[in-house]
């Protein structure tokens, strides 16, 4: 595989200067005089998802040149300030000159009077929905994500950047990845003021765009669109701050941008729990505060250049090391069908060190229009030593009834590499295609850890257990697939798919556990606690599919057909071997319907099968706590799962107003639960382990019945006399989750009713502020045990505050604040978090800040959280980063070069 893949990319190279793409020309004029129009922004937009593809801006005599387009169907649009957009749709397969375009002014003049409509929003195309920047106000160093925030739909939850209720998956510059998928090195790297818009939709699979067939892969996506004459120079932030307590900060981050040459660079080091990249000691950080007290080394560089005419390549990788102090405690109430009421205390501290490194690259090459190869190899490497040490306590109404102290000491390792490799062709006729492809997967995890124990068992009589073991695991696996499509165009408006693919996982996992003396050293190796574990998976599909497309009616029908053979082969300490056969037909349908230009609606179902994990299919004890044991189970089925899902979207261009709605649904058979033994007496698991009473034995089992519903809507506008602009968002959600407990089913069923609102500013680049807050009302039942049923209520705030005052003066406030009702006895405290920070603003366009920044103001930051399974409810908290002073620097490099006039450089600032 290596040396063909060398002999791959040499013929590549080789013929990289062979072929040419397409080049578009063409000039823009005023349609009132005819007169040429320099400036005006021409974008070339993918006519399926109005992604951009290619953007530049006229020349003094009006003209503009696009190079380096490849065959298809586009729309070409013209854009300047105060006119007209000037649309063309457009079928690319030679070099083309579309010859004059005309602009229409958008304002009127009465007498003295100019009435000129302000920025739009944004507009909704398809399932692309698009914002313009320019009708956001954000202060002058604003980064991208805090411009993206102010945007409807937009939202932070729990750390995850949000669009329209789902996470963020991926960035892309100009239509181009950034940072692979880490969403906040992207949206931290990039300052708001080189954003002409943001596009936000649902990414394709590399395989449906070549085959225009969805496969229901896909990524939610945000497509940053830069302004074009930001796209030459040099930009970024760098930063430095020292503290009390020794607390420090120092960061950079620096774009070098020439047109489709591209390379960020980013670092930094701190012990202020700033664990993703920001260059800005007045970024407070993520709303939910971080586990523990975190030391941070990071390093991050992205690249993206176009290698001659034919090859486009982007790479990025990550370096990360991390240091964590961690404190907890937890309390888990059980659901048991008797009256114990047993319950289970935790309290730990740890301390581990992490390094991570993470590579990914995207290689294409164009061979000539008709011919692509697509190569997309990434690589992960992780090092995690531990130290760690926990006592806990399992009680019931009469008293205590076992506890245990647990000190561990680990090191562990883990490896990755995964590639694709896509090759696909079109042929003369319209709608034919073909295509190959190849997923292949290494995977290699280390583990060895010492632990000592001390275990109490005071039921039916009081007895002390000492362990003493070295832990050795290791996991090795590989997989690949290969698949085969091929499409004809059937009738005037259908197409037709068949692929075939096949593909195998193959896992092999040993543990071996060593009883060793006071110094450590081994002593024997326990049989009953050590296993050799080998598991393969092979699976063949076959699929046709028929798509229906109309202008504004998509319609796909498919049905695979699945065989798929699952062998687990135990060698130690017992030979076991166990083969199963599975068969199963899983359909598809989508369909999309575009009722307007402005209006969408869209309902996929899919079925889907999910095979086991290794590490829930080895029967090997793990007896990492005491207390509750853990093991796997060979004779697991692989799930079925059943997924609908309903969007709607619309904008109005007039009234400026967004709305989105969605419900989503998923009915899973023969789910991966966990099947809980609660000892109510001693239980004899193998020679030399018992489960003593009131100890757990966990064990996953196939169990039917689990199902989801999901709805979310959003509704934005803009609001004129504040001026503002106003968000509004809620949902309800459901969940019936069956596990099983003492061999009895419970199901816990679970409602979250939630809505929120936000206020965003767009007043001025002087004056920012943010205001939202979120509240979700829970219920929990459960059938075995409704004495636990429970509610609980959830409300977050959080109020951003900028203003730069007298003399450039500028005052910063961020407050956070977490209301938490109905959790366990100790737990309902509230979190209110205040940072501020007053500074002032130095050089030619303010491009430096010296500030005194104070973090948790008041010295209430906490961090709570509830867990809710098929077994337990429970409570959690951790420590984390309080009250302190720092003294920051930060510069905001800015550097142009030609290509972009002074003018357009001033604008950017006035």
């Amino acid at each position: 595989m290596k040396y063909l893949l060398y002999a791959v990319l040499s013929c590549l190279y080789l013929q990289s200067a062979m072929a040419q793409q397409h080049t578009l020309k063409g000039q823009v004029r005023s349609a009132s005089d005819s007169i040429p129009f320099p400036n005006a922004t021409i974008s070339l937009l993918h006519a399926p998802d109005s992604l951009v593809i290619r953007q530049t801006v006229t020349y003094s005599d009006g003209t503009f040149e696009l190079e380096e387009v490849e065959d298809g169907e586009y729309v070409l649009r013209v854009q300047y300030l105060g006119y007209e957009n000037t649309e063309q749709p457009l079928e690319i397969n030679d070099d083309i000159n579309i010859g004059t375009l005309y602009l229409r002014e958008g304002s009127r003049f009465l007498d003295e009077i100019t009435i000129t409509r302000r920025p739009p929003v944004g507009k909704q195309r398809g399932d692309t929905t698009e914002f313009n920047a320019a009708a956001f106000q954000t202060m002058k160093d604003a980064s991208a994500q805090n411009l993206i925030e102010k945007m409807p739909g937009m939202a932070s939850e729990d750390g995850n950047l949000q669009a329209q209720g789902e996470n963020i998956a991926q960035i892309l510059v100009d239509g181009k990845p950034f940072f692979g998928t880490d969403v906040k090195a992207a949206l931290q790297n990039l300052p708001a003021e080189i954003i002409q818009s943001i596009q936000v939709f649902d990414k394709l699979s590399d395989e449906a765009e070549a085959s225009g067939f969805d496969d229901g892969e896909r990524l939610k996506t945000i497509n940053i669109v830069t302004k074009p004459n930001s796209r030459k120079g040099l930009f970024g932030k760098s930063s430095a701050g020292y503290g009390d307590s020794e607390r420090y900060m120092a960061g950079a981050s620096v774009n070098a941008f020439n047109e489709g040459q591209r390379l960020t660079i980013t670092g930094l080091t701190n012990n202020i729990n700033a664990v993703d990249f920001s260059a800005d000691a007045n970024s407070q950080g993520e709303v939910r505060p971080q586990n523990g007290i975190i030391n941070t080394n990071r390093i991050g560089l992205n690249y993206t250049d176009n290698w001659g005419e034919k090859i486009a390549i982007n790479a990025s990788y990550l370096f990360n090391h991390r240091k964590n102090f961690g404190e907890s405690s937890l309390f888990r109430e059980y659901v048991l069908p008797d009256s114990d009421g047993q319950r289970y205390t935790e309290s730990s501290t740890n301390i581990r060190r992490n390094a991570a490194h993470r590579f990914n690259m995207r290689f294409e090459y164009q061979i000539d229009s008709n011919n692509r190869i697509l190569f997309r190899p990434n690589f992960s490497a992780q090092n995690d030593k531990e130290n760690s040490f926990f006592t806990g306590n399992t009680l019931a109404d009469p008293g205590p009834i076992n506890q245990t102290e647990n000190r561990r000491l680990a090191d562990n390792s883990d490896i990755d590499f995964n590639s694709r490799l896509l090759y696909t062709r079109r042929f003369a006729k319209r709608g034919r295609s073909m295509r190959l492809g190849l997923v292949t997967g290494n995977h290699k995890n280390d583990d060895d850890a010492d632990r000592q124990a001390e275990n109490v068992f005071f039921d039916p009589a009081e007895r002390v257990e000492n362990i003493s073991q070295q832990i050795v695991r290791t996991r090795k696996g590989f997989d690949w697939q290969a698949n085969a499509a091929y499409t004809e165009p059937l009738g005037k408006h259908g197409m037709v798919e068949l692929e075939y693919q096949i593909g195998t996982r193959k896992d092999d996992s040993d543990q071996l556990t060593y009883d060793t003396d006071d110094w450590g050293n081994r002593v024997r190796l326990d049989t009953v606690l050590s296993n050799t574990f080998d598991s393969k998976y092979l699976t063949q599909e076959a699929e046709l599919g028929y798509q229906y497309s109309l202008d504004r009616l998509r319609i796909q029908v498919e049905a695979e057909f699945q065989h798929a053979q699952l062998k687990n082969d135990q060698a130690f300490p017992v030979p076991f071997a166990l083969q199963r056969t599975f068969r199963a037909v899983m359909p598809s349908v989508r369909l999309d319907y575009k009722i307007t230009d402005a209006k969408n609606l869209e309902f996929d179902y899919d079925a889907r099968t999910n095979a086991p994990s290794v590490g829930d299919l080895q029967a090997v004890i793990d007896n990492s706590n005491p207390l509750h044991l853990r093991t796997g189970n060979p004779n697991l089925d692989q799930s079925y799962s059943n997924r609908f899902n309903l969007r709607y979207r619309s904008y109005n261009p007039k009234t400026e107003r967004s709305f989105f709605a969605m419900v989503r649904s998923t009915v899973t058979s023969n789910n991966v639960v966990t099947n809980t033994t609660i000892a109510e007496a001693p239980i004899e698991l193998a020679e030399g382990i018992v489960l003593e009473r009131g100890s757990q034995l966990t064990r996953p089992v196939n169990l039917d019945g689990y199902w989801d519903l999901r709805s979310f809507f959003h509704y934005g506008l803009p609001i004129r006399f504040l001026p503002t602009n106003f968000n509004l968002h809620g949902g309800i959600s459901y969940t019936h989750r069956p596990g099983m407990i003492n061999d009895q089913i419970n199901a816990v069923n679970t409602t979250r009713y939630n809505g929120g609102i936000s206020l965003s500013s767009n007043i001025s680049d002087r004056i920012d502020f943010n205001i939202w807050t979120r509240s979700s009302y829970n219920t929990v039942q459960n059938s075995l045990r409704p004495t636990l049923d429970n509610n609980f209520f959830n409300q977050t705030t959080r109020i951003n505050f900028n203003w730069i005052l007298w003399q450039n003066l500028i005052y910063r406030l961020d407050v956070n604040h977490q209301l938490n009702t109905g959790l366990s006895e100790g737990y309902d405290n509230s979190i209110f978090l205040a940072n501020m920070s007053i500074g002032k603003k130095l050089l030619r366009n303010e491009r430096a800040e010296v500030s005194l920044n104070v973090y948790d103001l008041f010295g209430q930051n906490n961090n709570i959280r509830r867990d809710i399974t098929e077994t337990y409810i429970q409570d959690s908290q951790s420590n984390v980063l309080q009250r302190y002073v720092m003294l920051s620097f930060t510069y905001n490099i800015r550097y142009f070069g030609k290509g972009t006039t002074m003018e357009d450089y001033e604008n950017m600032y006035n």
